[in-house]
């Protein structure tokens, strides 16, 4: 009985064989042209699991010559990656080593930061993969060291050689002549949203439960555990989840944490739950983004599935919360007239290093004194508008507590 997954059995071993990114990979893709050229360079390849990633870290370095080393983030140490600096010194890497380092957004700034020496100088080439923006999880100097690359979900019609593949080769292992409609091999790729190792996974299902020709009754069966989750529905289920913490819904707030949680989607939950602390509870309750935070980190490290635990504390504590978008309507209204060209000329006594005329505040009675911030064109415009609940009531009310009675003075 084979042991090994069908999608790693048949990953492509040359740029001809992957399935969709043409932009990439294609006749006039980029990194094609690049590679083929003999330019291989620092690279971060981000996107969606099961799309090519690895199989296209795997096919350049076949090319380069150079020592291939991969690692993946979610376990590898401190230690594994000195291990892997530590071979650019022997003479099996003297010509540099391809490091791959697969789920970056794992490793922390130490980690990535070990790697930038090794960079600058040529002794390692990185490239790493995620699956999460990179500008919110590769640290800056690993960014700009590195270009960029975006893979895309593979379209149904695109998947079908890779499903073609597949077929032939189930067909050849089991002594059997058992046949697929294209109809129903897009039908796999619209199931998988995209994930070509997912449809792959679900063809070989199908195959062993079908007759001589497969199905869409022997495939519905497990695509419908398969957790559907294309792009389309990634971006609404945390619309979704936003929308119901923002109408203070903790019941619809628990049951989309849930679907995301099914889905493994545990950085898109975290990073989501992080904008929401601020935009929609904001200055209502201020340390909600603290907790929010708190409960993050935590789910990062535990992972899933205990990481679910700190997510439904903190997606139920927002939901229940005051909440406020005052502060997201402040800096709006403050960006549109920056945007329109105004306030260009700030007031000179805040200008370092003269402070000519400037007052310091602490100097006086409740730590204020009335003077001038805005620029000129902008003198007396209003763009924070506290909202009506306790916390920023009570800031309200005790600065105009304040104003009086310097108005007083």
């Amino acid at each position: 009985m084979r042991n090994a997954q069908l999608a790693d059995l048949l990953r492509p071993k040359t740029f001809d064989d992957i399935v969709g990114q043409e932009h990439l990979f294609g006749p006039r893709g980029v990194i094609r042209r690049m590679v083929e050229g003999g330019r291989i360079t620092n690279m971060i390849f981000y996107g969606p699991p099961g799309i090519g990633k690895t199989t296209a870290a795997e096919i350049i370095a076949a090319q380069s010559g150079m020592l291939f080393r991969r690692l993946n983030a979610t376990s590898a140490s401190l230690a594994d990656v000195k291990a892997v600096l530590a071979e650019t010194d022997n003479v099996f890497g003297a010509g540099g080593v391809l490091l791959y380092l697969d789920e970056i957004q794992y490793f922390n700034r130490k980690q990535q930061q070990s790697l930038l020496e090794y960079m600058e100088d040529g002794r390692v080439t990185l490239i790493s993969s995620t699956t999460e923006n990179p500008h919110f999880y590769v640290y800056n100097a690993i960014l700009s060291r590195a270009s960029l690359f975006e893979f895309k979900p593979v379209s149904p019609k695109a998947i079908l050689p890779a499903l073609r593949r597949a077929l032939d080769y189930l067909n050849g292992e089991s002594g059997t002549a058992k046949t697929a409609s294209d109809e129903l091999l897009e039908k796999i790729g619209r199931a998988t949203g995209g994930d070509v190792r997912r449809a792959i996974g679900l063809l070989e299902n199908t195959f062993f439960a079908a007759d001589d020709e497969l199905s869409e009754e022997d495939m519905t069966s497990f695509a419908t555990s398969v957790g559907n989750f294309n792009d389309d529905t990634h971006y609404d289920l945390l619309s979704c989840l936003q929308k119901s913490i923002r109408g203070s819904d903790p019941d619809a707030t628990a049951f989309y944490v849930g679907k995301l949680v099914a889905a493994g989607e545990l950085l898109a939950l975290c990073r989501r739950l992080q904008v929401i602390a601020s935009e929609d509870i904001g200055l209502a309750y201020p340390q909600a983004a603290m907790i929010t935070r708190a409960c993050c980190e935590s789910a990062v490290e535990l992972g899933l599935p205990e990481g679910r635990i700190p997510l439904i504390n903190a997606a139920l504590m927002l939901a229940t919360s005051p909440k406020s978008n005052s502060a997201y309507l402040a800096l709006d209204a403050a960006m549109q007239d920056i945007n329109d060209g105004k306030g260009v000329n700030v007031p000179a006594h805040l200008q370092s290093p003269l402070f000519k005329g400037y007052r310091y505040p602490h100097d006086y009675p409740d730590h204020y004194v009335p003077q001038q911030y805005l620029p000129d064109d902008l003198r007396g415009k209003q763009y924070y508008k506290p909202a009506p609940n306790k916390q920023e009531s009570a800031a309200a009310a005790y600065w105009d507590a304040v104003h009086e009675r310097a108005k007083k003075k």
